[in-house]
């Protein structure tokens, strides 16, 4: 059973490799035919770590990365490895947006990245209070591509 991680616990580890933000990507497939796949894909070939995490592959490897349950446990994961999670991009259906956002707020992520059509005000205001950036509506890949890092990339 996996213990939850503090942000205080956490924050003063580093965020970034090669100077680039770690990204959980929370409903990554292991299909390399869904949008989860081929952004994560993306964003690992441009250099970012991706950390994966979907509990129906759980234990399984997508794009050379092991696949955790939860972003508690890929959290934990990373503190171990003296790494902390930086940006929560979010393949989930809007309504099951706000269980991610606690998890984010409780690892002490700075972003929560919620890809196209991927909306939810009240969980985005929750982000804000607690301090992290949210960008709702987007594809992490998208914006990349076009060089928009809007703060976070």
């Amino acid at each position: 059973m996996s213990s939850a991680v503090a942000p205080s616990s956490t924050s003063s580890l580093p965020s970034h490799v090669h100077g680039k933000p770690i990204i959980a990507v929370v409903g990554l497939s292991n299909r390399p035919e869904r949008a989860s796949f081929d952004v994560a894909a993306y964003m690992q070939a441009a250099g970012y770590r991706i950390v994966a995490v979907n509990p129906m592959y759980a234990g399984q490897t997508i794009l050379g990365e092991h696949c955790h349950v939860s972003l508690v446990q890929a959290s934990a994961a990373l503190a171990g490895e003296g790494l902390r999670i930086a940006i929560v991009d979010c393949f989930r259906k809007s309504a099951d947006i706000p269980p991610v956002v606690e998890e984010a707020i409780a690892i002490g992520a700075d972003c929560v990245w919620m890809q196209l059509d991927i909306v939810h005000e009240e969980a985005a205001a929750r982000a804000r209070a607690a301090g992290l950036k949210v960008i709702m509506d987007k594809c992490i890949k998208i914006e990349h591509a076009m060089g928009q890092s809007h703060g976070v990339l």
